[in-house]
């Protein structure tokens, strides 16, 4: 039998202060905005191949994710 205060499900809190963190930790010690335009597609043809592939997987979502249209500009109201 598993102890109970050892387990850890989906959103743990103990798993997200430590993502958190370690990605508070990546932006400071890294050249994110380097690491971004690195990560871009190296053509036009691999560009539209992913934007494909990416609407693809919209159209099987159930509904779009609210973190990409949230406006925080006004955030007090969260």
């Amino acid at each position: 039998m598993t102890d109970k205060g050892s387990m850890q499900g989906e959103g743990d809190r103990k798993s997200a202060r430590r993502y958190r963190k370690d990605t508070e930790d990546h932006i400071k010690s890294h050249d994110v905005e380097e690491e971004a335009r690195r990560a871009e597609p190296e053509s036009d043809a691999r560009r539209k191949e992913l934007e494909k592939a990416e609407e693809k997987g919209r159209k099987r979502a159930k509904e779009e994710d609210p973190a990409l249209v949230r406006d925080y500009k006004d955030a007090a109201k969260d």
